[in-house]
């Protein structure tokens, strides 16, 4: 196991040596390259700010305003625990747009429930098969410049919504 931690440790150092020696082999201008690359990654980053901050005050505001609750409550009425456990509604929602929000939200399931009730299970597998939905298009069509997503978003969250609903069957079945 040690020999795996110092190999790690050296395998960051090895890759940036290499790079930088394989652009001096190649006579690229190493420095010159990396300072143009900052630069284009900065502009990136000031593009992508406005969209981070609005997701996350988004998120902010479904926590704060109670909405997140209600909706579990509604879907609580409609599904009996015993299929789809209503506890991990708000977090399905969430999981949509912030990864750290949701990351938040199923440790709170885990204190609530604990890990191996069906709650705890579902929000596991949830929170590995499925995806930052909104985060990810916002940043990936902000970045390139795509105006029109056509399909993307409806077909998107059909799949998310297709793996939320495995995940619950998953779970039932581990149980």
């Amino acid at each position: 196991m040690k020999v795996l931690l110092y190999l790690s440790d050296l395998l960051i150092p090895f890759v940036v040596l290499f790079i930088v020696g394989y652009g001096m082999a190649a006579k690229i201008p190493v420095y010159d390259s990396f300072i143009k690359g900052a630069e284009t990654g900065l502009k990136t980053v000031g593009k992508l700010a406005p969209v981070f901050i609005g997701l996350v005050a988004a998120t902010g505001v479904l926590r704060a305003s109670g909405l997140l609750e209600q909706i579990a409550a509604m879907i609580g009425k409609i599904l009996p625990d015993s299929l789809f456990p209503s506890a991990v509604v708000p977090l399905g929602i969430v999981r949509l747009f912030s990864s750290s929000a949701a990351s938040g939200l199923l440790l709170e399931i885990y204190k609530q429930y604990g890990t191996d009730s069906l709650a705890g299970l579902t929000a596991s597998l949830m929170m590995c098969c499925t995806e930052t939905i909104f985060y990810t298009m916002s940043v990936y069509f902000t970045s390139v410049g795509i105006k029109k997503t056509r399909y993307t978003l409806c077909g998107a969250l059909i799949a998310a919504f297709a793996g939320i609903l495995a995940c619950a069957v998953l779970a039932r079945q581990m149980i």
